[in-house]
């Protein structure tokens, strides 16, 4: 426990500093573990948001609410190991269907992350959905945001989440590689955008495929780090990329 809260100190200091003072001398100084989804971020009431993330989605809900719209956070923050769970539980199940290695790989990055490199890590990034409606079992599919319950959500998102900040990830544009279109995938630019700098500037890819508890880890090699890091995480909105 001592561990933890020093992590979650230590986390809260250095990245006060660094986006109140961005420079290229404080992207050096942004620990991996903070990129790697194995930092503490503050809990909210029923999420968890770094706290200017959690300021602006507040301002945007409330906004969002007048409109009738009630916005609710799905998924936000997400730990390293909560998202290498995910990985093995899927990992496991296509291998067991009959697929190989590899093809379980690339049936899981579909849609989900290679742990460590989930942007809901950095507590930038949150998947929301409309309160009002009821929606039974999976509530995170696009058709919803279409022609569904939640296309008013969807259509006062793309209207008006950027002007508190929030972007949309993963776009519809079917020339962007990657991650399927996510309508519910929103990022806190000011933010994530620096975060994604120091990630693509630490190579910690690199590091992921060493963590033996991850199913499949033997075949993530330096091709596969290569194709997902030009596919999958930068393969998002324009919006997002560092210049």
């Amino acid at each position: 426990m001592k561990s933890r809260n020093c992590h979650f100190f230590l986390f809260v200091c250095l990245t006060s500093f660094f986006w109140t003072t961005h420079g290229q001398s404080q992207l050096d100084s942004i620990p991996s573990f903070l990129l790697l989804g194995k930092a503490e971020v503050p809990k909210q009431a029923n999420y968890s948001l770094l706290p200017e993330v959690a300021k602006a989605f507040d301002r945007m809900a409330n906004a969002a609410q007048k409109e009738g719209v009630q916005l609710r956070v799905v998924s936000s923050f997400r730990s390293y190991k909560d998202q290498r769970r995910i990985w093995n539980r899927k990992y496991k199940r296509f291998v067991a269907q009959g697929l190989s290695p590899d093809e379980a790989i690339k049936k899981i990055i579909t849609y989900s992350t290679l742990p460590g490199t989930s942007r809901h890590h950095w507590g930038t990034d949150l998947d929301l959905v409309d309160a009002k409606p009821l929606v039974k079992g999976d509530v995170l599919l696009d058709s919803l945001f279409t022609q569904g319950p939640y296309r008013k959500l969807n259509e006062w998102l793309t209207t008006n989440s950027e002007k508190f900040g929030f972007y949309l990830v993963y776009t519809k544009d079917t020339l962007r590689p990657g991650f399927y279109y996510e309508p519910w995938h929103f990022s806190y630019r000011k933010l994530s955008l620096p975060f994604l700098e120091a990630y693509q500037k630490f190579h910690l890819l690199d590091s992921i495929a060493k963590d033996s508890l991850l199913l499949g880890h033997q075949h993530i090699t330096p091709m596969f780090k290569s194709n997902y890091l030009q596919q999958h995480i930068l393969g998002i909105n324009p919006c997002l990329l560092p210049e």
